[in-house]
């Protein structure tokens, strides 16, 4: 196929709106409407009503009034398609064994589009136990996968994620300075371990599966009951351990170089 053929079929506002999205991944801090059209060598103006629709759209935000940066929407929407199949499919037999040397259930945790989402959940082995809903999304400040999907990315992302799931009129009273230096203690022990907000006498033992650049791509989560009729069940603490190591050999697949202190 020749160039002339390949032009024919273009679509300009299309490649418009690819080249910003492009752009604004290879840059930190954002860009102004006037950065993005000198360095795409095109007329500010020519670029407004694409700007909007991005925004509008959710795959761009206004960052410092009249700068514009990534939101985090296309890392969703990749995450729920085959990367997402991939990990359940290592995570599923290692979150099986994990659950039969535990005796809890446990879950898998994405983030997606402001939210926390349960991609994957396994049954504790006894007849009974804590268990989410495969789909369901849940909160980013009052769980133990929350905390860890946030504490293992940048500040600048962690901001992204707050502010993607609070959006222009949230609660931002709850990222409070204890919020953020409690995330800061997650990354540096390599785990939570919290009392349920939403279930008494549950302790959430969460751990982040980690990419290659070591940013959490997951958070693998144990609903902790104290088991009063299993003698042989580890205790909170065998079973902080046991959760990280699980998580260390799934962040292993992706080729992250992990390291806990756990």
């Amino acid at each position: 196929m020749t160039e002339d053929d390949t032009d024919r079929y273009r679509a300009p506002a299309l490649d418009k709106g690819l080249d910003i999205l492009e752009l604004l991944a290879a840059v930190d801090g954002g860009l102004s409407q006037a950065e993005i059209a000198k360095r795409l060598d095109r007329s500010p103006n020519e670029f407004y009503r694409m700007l909007d629709r991005l925004v509008k759209r959710g795959y761009v935000t206004r960052i410092d009034g009249d700068r514009f940066t990534l939101t985090l929407k296309l890392f969703g929407l990749a995450q729920l398609h085959a990367p997402v199949r991939r990990l359940v499919s290592f995570a599923i037999p290692l979150m099986r064994e994990l659950a039969e040397a535990s005796r809890q259930a446990n879950q898998l945790v994405v983030f997606d589009r402001g939210y926390p989402v349960v991609i994957a959940q396994q049954e504790a082995p006894g007849y009974w136990g804590i268990s989410i809903r495969v789909g369901s999304r849940i909160s980013l400040f009052d769980t133990g996968s929350g905390h860890v999907l946030l504490a293992f990315h940048s500040k600048d992302e962690r901001e992204m994620m707050i502010a993607e799931n609070l959006g222009s009129s949230g609660d931002h009273a709850k990222v409070t300075s204890e919020f953020l230096a409690r995330l800061d203690q997650i990354r540096t022990r390599g785990y939570e371990m919290m009392p349920s907000a939403q279930t008494a006498g549950v302790i959430n033992l969460s751990a982040p599966v980690l990419g290659a650049d070591g940013k959490a791509i997951a958070a693998l989560t144990v609903p902790y009951i104290t088991l009063i009729n299993s003698p042989g069940a580890p205790d909170i603490t065998n079973s902080i351990h046991l959760v990280v190591e699980t998580t260390r050999k799934l962040s292993e697949m992706t080729g992250s170089d992990f390291k806990s202190d756990a």
